[in-house]
């Protein structure tokens, strides 16, 4: 298990962090070596169907939280703060507090919420943080940091979240270069989406990176294997078997 005070120790080591949902995945991403398992917002859209991260809450989330946790008792899991669970810091640290008793071990939160990071650390629970595009707030989802303007705003934010107490930052959808210029200037490792390869780790959605969704990916993701395609040959074939009488056996 990745503890709070351990991060550090990952910043010249590639760091992968990969989102699950429930037991039976979080189980494969245990035995697959992941360091970190994100029970991300992100299941509002690849598992309950929703249009938005803004539409989960926490009580759906302690769910996930829980279930991840139980099928991968040695891994960290990273529970993602939903959309306005963290609005004030002392309803951060309140919800930080639910989801470490469901099971989490640190938990992520989205822009420069320096208060929200102060107020969950003295609780003694770790936070990440997380900078670049922001889906629960982002008006557009073009890449951040081509502006002087963009580069300041989160290079200032970054800094400002290491000295809060985050223990690491995620870094979504952002100009390589100043991803690159981020973990050079800040004391905490961080993991990238789309960030490019000059971060101290990466992260991706399981459904994107196993081929479970279909359609289109996101620029920055890869499908490394095709478990959608795989799921429909066994679907089909028990439906054959059935329309057959060739299941169950005699």
């Amino acid at each position: 298990m990745i503890l709070a005070g351990d991060f550090p120790r990952f910043k010249r080591e590639p760091l992968v962090m990969a989102t699950a949902y429930d037991f039976p995945f979080a189980a494969i991403l245990e035995e697959a070596g992941v360091d970190l398992i994100l029970v991300g917002d992100s299941l509002a859209n690849v598992v309950l169907g929703l249009s938005s991260t803004r539409e989960v809450g926490m009580d759906a989330m302690c769910l996930f939280v829980g279930a991840a946790s139980r099928g991968a008792p040695l891994t960290h899991i990273v529970a993602d703060m939903p959309y306005g669970s963290d609005a004030q810091p002392a309803l951060a640290a309140m919800n930080a507090k639910r989801f470490r008793d469901c099971g989490a071990h640190s938990v992520k939160l989205e822009g420069p919420k320096f208060d929200a990071v102060r107020a969950i650390t003295s609780e003694g629970i770790a936070v990440i943080g997380h900078l670049g595009l922001l889906p629960q707030t982002a008006k557009s989802f073009k890449q951040v940091g081509h502006s002087d303007r963009e580069r300041d705003e989160v290079l200032s934010a970054a800094e400002g979240l290491a000295q809060a107490g985050a223990v690491a930052l995620v870094l979504e959808h952002m100009a390589f270069d100043l991803a690159a210029q981020i973990t050079a200037r800040i004391p905490i490792p961080t993991i990238g989406i789309g960030a490019g390869p000059g971060v101290n780790g990466q992260v991706l959605v399981l459904h994107d990176f196993l081929g479970i969704r279909g359609g289109h990916l996101p620029p920055f993701a890869k499908a490394f294997s095709d478990v959608r395609q795989e799921a429909l040959r066994g679907a089909r074939g028990y439906c054959d078997a059935v329309r057959k009488h060739a299941f169950p056996p005699v």
